[in-house]
Order: C-alpha cells, then structure tokens, then sequence
C-alpha cells in the first residue's frame, strides 16, 4: 500500500496504465481516502496520506512488465505521461523504461515477451 497525496488523481493515472478499480473507500468526511486497483496478476492499494509525500523519501519502487514495451511508450507519451527512452539492462534484455507517478514513486516497466 502506497500512501498519496490524492487517491482520484492517483487512480486516474494508473487507468491510463490500464489499472481498474476494485474497491474504493470515502469516510463521512467525504474525501476519498483510500482504492484498490488492479490489472491482470498486479493489485496496487493507495492511501490518503496525512503528510506530505516527498519523492525523495520514499523508499519504494514499483515493477511493472509490459508485452510490447515500445507501444507502451507511445502509448504514454500520447496521454502526456513523461517516460524514458527504451533502456537495455542486462536483467531486461527485452528494454525497460522509467516513469514517475504524480507522487514521485517510480514505476520501471521491462518487456518480457
């Protein structure tokens, strides 16, 4: 679980990455505080933080695998998602790129296929 500055702008983003929601959950106050998404095998729960999430203290980094990671590029930068150009690592011969969510964590997607 993830903790976010805004749970709608966090599922927003992670729709346009094709994640769905499960569940969501808004107390009396009327703020969305909590979702749960998902996509295939890959489950992702987000919460409203109480603090200020600051990108550079967070400790996380998600890890995402993509079966045509050059259409997935495309694909981002047509929605204005900023996101690198295709790496080859020696762990994601296949090529593998970095996007930043509006929280600052970072999502590495490697093709495996």
């Amino acid at each position: 679980m993830a903790h976010v500055a805004d749970v709608q702008r966090t599922i927003d983003f992670y729709g346009l990455l094709g994640m769905e929601i499960v569940n969501t959950f808004t107390p009396s106050s009327g703020k969305l505080a909590w979702a749960h998404l998902k996509s295939a095998d890959a489950d992702l729960m987000v919460t409203r933080a109480n603090l200020p999430v600051v990108a550079e203290q967070q400790a996380v980094l998600f890890y995402l695998y993509a079966d045509d990671l050059a259409s997935l590029r495309e694909d981002l930068l047509s929605k204005a998602i900023s996101a690198s150009e295709i790496s080859f690592p020696f762990y994601m011969p296949k090529g593998e790129i970095r996007v930043v969510d509006p929280d600052g964590y970072v999502l590495l997607i490697g093709q495996v296929a």
